[in-house]
C-alpha cells in the first residue's frame, strides 16, 4: 500500500501550509508529491501529467516557498501560460496559496488596459503570470524588467508551441538571468517540446505521469454517428436529458461557435460562447456565469480549452472532432478534474471518421458507440471500420 504524505510532510512554510488548508486540498496529488520537493531544493524539473492533475499547486508552492525565503520586493519569479484564461486561472490559484504571505501575483495578459499590468513591474511585484505575446509588447516598451527573475516556469509547453509561440519564449528567455531555476509543465512530451526542455533545463528531475496521449480513468466516453448537418438536433436532443445539467461543448471554428451557441438560444437552452474573437473581459464574464449555473452550455474553440477550470463539471461534447489526438486529451480533460469523474461525449460525422480513427489509435483503445435515433445507420457502419485497432467490448457506465 502506498502512503501518501500530507502537505505538512512536504516541508512547506506555516503560511502556505494556511493557504493549502483553506483551499481543503485533502493530500498531494501524485504531480505535487513528486514536483514539490524537488523543485524545494532548487533543481530543474521536467514534468509531464494529465490536465486536471494539479500542476499548478505543483509549480505554484515551490515558487512561493522560495520567494518567501527571500523576502525581497522585487519580480522573482515568470510563469509563462498560453492563454488569457489560464494565466488568470493561474493567478487566481496562487493568489489563494499566498492568501496569508505579503507576496503579490500578478496577471500579464493581452486583451485589457495595460496600465495596471505596467504597474505590476514597477511595483516589483514578486510573481508574473503572463502570456508571451502581451509580456514581449511590454518588453517592447521598456516595461517589463526581468532581470531579478530567478525562477522561471513554463506551463502547458506543448500548446504554448502549438499556438505559435517559439520565437516568443526564447526572446523572453534571452533577457532573463542564466543562473535561475527552470520548472518547465506540459500534459505531453513531443519532440520539439523536448527538444527545448534540452536547452532550457540544467540536469533537470524528470517527473513522467503521461507517458502516452491517454484520457484519465474517470472519464466515461462515448461516440455519437452523425451527419453533420443533425449535429445541433442531437446536442438539443441529448440536453433535454436531466442527466447532463451543464455541458462544456467544443466546436473548431470561433463561427462554428457563434451559430451554435446562437442555435441553443433559440431552442431555449441558456448558452454562451468562449473563444479568441471575443475580449478578455467577455470570456471572463462567459466563463463565470457558466460556473454560477446561469448558462446551461459553455461552447469553445481549442484556444480557450486549457484555461477552463470547472471543478464539477461533468460533460464535455466535442461537437466537432479536433484534428490532433492531444487536443481531444485536452478538451476531455476539463471533465473529471481532481479524481472526479465525468462523460465525454464525441459526434463524428461521415468526415471526421479518419480523424476519429486517428485518436482511438493513439489512446489505443475502441470507445462505446451509442445509437441514436438521429444516427445515420451506414454511417456508423463506415465509423465502424475505421479503427485498425483490437476491438474490445465496452458498456455504458451510469452515472
Amino acid at each position: 500500500m502506498v502512503v501518501i504524505p500530507t502537505f505538512s510532510e512536504l516541508a512547506l512554510s506555516a503560511e502556505l501550509l494556511r493557504g493549502v488548508e483553506d483551499l481543503q486540498y485533502p493530500s498531494p496529488t501524485a504531480i505535487q508529491r513528486l514536483s514539490i520537493p524537488p523543485a524545494l531544493a532548487g533543481h530543474d524539473l521536467l514534468a509531464s501529467a494529465p490536465t486536471g492533475s494539479g500542476k499548478s499547486a505543483a509549480f505554484g508552492l515551490p515558487v512561493l516557498e522560495a520567494l518567501l525565503k527571500t523576502r525581497d520586493r522585487k519580480t522573482g519569479a515568470l510563469i509563462l501560460a498560453p492563454t488569457r484564461e489560464l494565466a488568470q486561472q493561474i493567478t487566481e490559484h496562487l493568489r489563494h496559496l499566498a492568501k496569508y504571505t505579503k507576496i503579490r501575483v500578478e496577471p500579464v495578459y493581452g486583451g485589457v488596459g495595460m496600465g495596471r499590468q505596467i504597474q505590476a513591474f514597477r511595483r516589483k511585484s514578486e510573481v508574473i503570470v503572463a502570456t508571451p505575446g502581451r509580456l514581449i509588447d511590454l518588453m517592447r516598451q521598456g516595461e517589463a524588467r526581468l532581470n531579478d527573475v530567478g525562477i522561471l516556469v513554463l506551463d502547458e509547453a506543448d500548446r504554448m508551441l502549438d499556438m505559435g509561440f517559439l520565437p516568443a519564449v526564447r526572446r523572453i528567455i534571452a533577457s532573463l538571468p542564466n543562473r535561475r531555476q527552470t520548472l518547465f509543465f506540459s500534459a505531453t512530451l513531443g519532440t520539439t517540446v523536448t527538444a527545448l526542455a534540452g536547452e532550457l533545463l540544467r540536469s533537470p528531475v524528470r517527473v513522467n505521469l503521461a507517458p502516452a496521449a491517454v484520457p484519465v480513468e474517470t472519464v466515461t466516453q462515448a461516440v455519437y454517428a452523425v451527419e453533420q448537418h443533425k449535429k445541433t438536433d442531437l446536442l438539443v436532443d441529448l440536453l433535454k436529458d436531466n442527466n447532463i445539467f451543464s455541458a462544456l461543448v467544443f466546436t473548431r471554428t470561433k463561427s462554428r461557435a457563434e451559430r451554435l451557441a446562437a442555435m441553443l438560444s433559440r431552442h431555449n437552452i441558456g448558452a454562451e460562447r468562449i473563444h479568441g474573437d471575443r475580449s478578455q473581459a467577455q470570456r471572463a464574464r462567459a466563463l463565470q456565469a457558466f460556473k454560477k449555473g446561469d448558462y446551461r452550455v459553455l461552447v469553445a474553440t481549442d484556444v480557450a480549452a486549457r484555461g477552463i477550470d470547472i471543478l464539477d463539471l461533468g460533460h464535455v461534447i466535442n461537437y466537432d472532432v479536433p484534428h490532433e489526438p492531444a487536443d481531444y486529451i485536452h478538451r476531455i480533460g476539463r471533465t473529471a478534474r481532481a479524481q472526479r469523474r465525468g462523460d465525454a461525449i464525441t459526434f463524428v460525422s461521415r468526415d471526421e471518421t479518419d480523424l476519429f480513427a486517428n485518436i482511438e489509435r493513439s489512446i489505443g483503445k475502441r470507445l462505446e458507440r451509442v445509437e441514436h435515433p438521429l444516427s445515420d445507420a451506414s454511417m456508423a457502419t463506415t465509423l465502424e471500420k475505421a479503427p485498425q485497432i483490437r476491438r474490445r467490448s465496452f458498456r455504458r457506465r451510469r452515472r
